[in-house]
């Protein structure tokens, strides 16, 4: 079947496929399979580690979710690099520019290594006083101190292991990302029970076990995606001539992704503001809210697949001097994103009740949860075009574009129109859940004017 060989090839890495030749739909199949899969054990790997970290009691649990806080700011920037990385790779590679992607690489990877010593620095040094700035209390401190010391220590390989994924995704090869991010997810999960409770040879660590058990399988993961880049059959070769400091292509890296980087902590800090209008309905709603859209967020990788797709599409493209196939790529994978979250959407309006069940026993909970997933699942098909279209500019290099959306659409807007639905007109919870699928809608409806005008199909990368 036709299917099975196009799924067989876009996992296994279509080598020979040219994304500015050929049929759209194809080659946006091709990409976006790997990139759904590539984060699915990045999820499941999320699960576990806080399953087994559990059984060392609350202090524990706490020290990682104040840890995963302070990680955002390294997910930010590494995502936000990676926005950039992407665009200038897929330049290159639709010119027929292999070099010239190499050198972009090669930037890419020495910017990110300097990046992670400072964070690292910051982290190792400070990491008791970090803790108590997220609110930690002196037992977590003490519990968690070490824990956050090599995990912060040792974000070079969670910053590098996203950078160059960005830079296989902007050259085509979704399969070789896909398979780091399994690698490097794989080990974290047979390491972390290995090394928490020492298990066979592995001595027990507890908490930092759990540290040192995801920032070694991270770490094997980068070092499998450094022989992929010296490998000489792959799209993206970095060779001796490649391996110097060219300060003009940097330049030009971090002009994209200064904005990216913005742009992904406004996105991210968004959130946080909404969860303080929810947390003053109390725990109960937290709680429901909390589960609600964990299982969104699951829902979109589909979505963030297509979408990641469709940026790759758009920088080949415009590489290559089609600006219309870049266009007609990013509406087709709108449509197909449409077709797949408005079906899960449907399935999550008419199931809420059952799938939060599945999560909780507890009625208040349950409750709150059935009506913020069925409420934000009805914005959907926004969440589809306006993750296409955001991914379309950042892949054509216009990266202040959905930075600008981004802070009007989610902090000027959405956070006070949470907070006015749910307080001044009495709507409650509710309210809050309403202002994401509004605000959802108007960032979709703001994005399609814009890049209607084309205006990025003109950006020089």
């Amino acid at each position: 079947m036709s299917w099975l060989k196009t799924l067989r090839e876009a996992v296994g890495g279509s080598h020979h496929q040219d994304y500015t030749e050929g049929p759209i739909g194809r080659s946006l199949v091709l990409l976006a399979i790997p990139m759904v899969l590539e984060t699915v054990l990045e999820s499941v790997f999320a699960v576990v580690d806080v399953f087994f970290v559990a059984r060392l009691g609350a202090d524990a649990v706490a020290t990682i979710a104040l840890t995963e806080t302070l990680e955002t700011l390294v997910y930010a920037v590494s995502l936000g690099l990676g926005i950039g990385v992407t665009a200038t790779v897929a330049r290159r590679i639709g010119e027929k520019d292999p070099d010239g992607a190499a050198r972009v690489a090669v930037q890419a990877i020495v910017l990110g290594v300097l990046v992670a010593i400072g964070i690292a620095l910051v982290g190792v040094t400070q990491a008791p006083r970090l803790l108590a700035l997220m609110g930690g209390s002196e037992a977590v401190q003490a519990v968690g101190a070490p824990f956050t010391r090599v995990i912060m220590g040792g974000n070079v390989a969670v910053l590098l292991l996203f950078l160059i994924n960005a830079i296989f995704r902007g050259a085509g090869d979704a399969a070789i990302a896909m398979r780091s991010l399994w690698i490097a997810n794989a080990f974290n999960i047979v390491l972390g029970p290995c090394l928490i409770f020492g298990f066979g040879p592995f001595p027990q660590l507890g908490l930092v076990g759990a540290a040192i058990g995801t920032t070694t399988g991270r770490s094997i993961g980068v070092l499998y995606q450094l022989t992929q880049l010296a490998r000489t059959d792959g799209r993206i070769v970095i060779r001796r001539e490649h391996l110097s400091i060219d300060w003009a292509v940097m330049g030009r890296l971090l002009r994209i992704s200064g904005s990216g980087i913005l742009q992904m902590l406004i996105g991210m800090t968004s959130w946080i503001g909404l969860v303080r209008v929810v947390a003053t309905f109390g725990s109960s709603v937290l709680a429901g809210y909390g589960i609600a859209i964990r299982v969104v967020v699951f829902a979109l990788l589909p979505a963030w697949g297509l979408s990641n797709a469709a940026a790759t599409m758009v920088g080949q493209a415009l590489g290559a001097l089609k600006p219309d196939r870049a266009e007609r790529a990013v509406w087709l994978a709108g449509r197909y994103a449409v077709v797949v979250l408005g079906g899960v959407g449907f399935v999550f309006a008419a199931l809420a009740g059952p799938i939060v069940a599945i999560f909780t026993r507890e009625p208040d909970v349950a409750s709150v949860g059935t009506t913020c997933l069925r409420v934000v699942s009805v914005g959907f098909v926004f969440w589809a075009y306006g993750m296409t279209l955001s991914s379309a500019f950042n892949g054509a290099g216009d990266t202040w574009t959905p930075t600008w959306l981004g802070l009007f659409c989610f902090w000027l807007w959405e956070v006070p129109l949470a907070w006015v639905l749910a307080r001044p007109l009495g709507l409650g919870p509710t309210g809050a859940f309403l202002a994401i699928t509004i605000a959802f809608g108007t960032y979709a409806v703001a994005a399609v004017v814009l890049f209607r005008r084309g205006h990025w199909k003109t950006r020089v990368v």
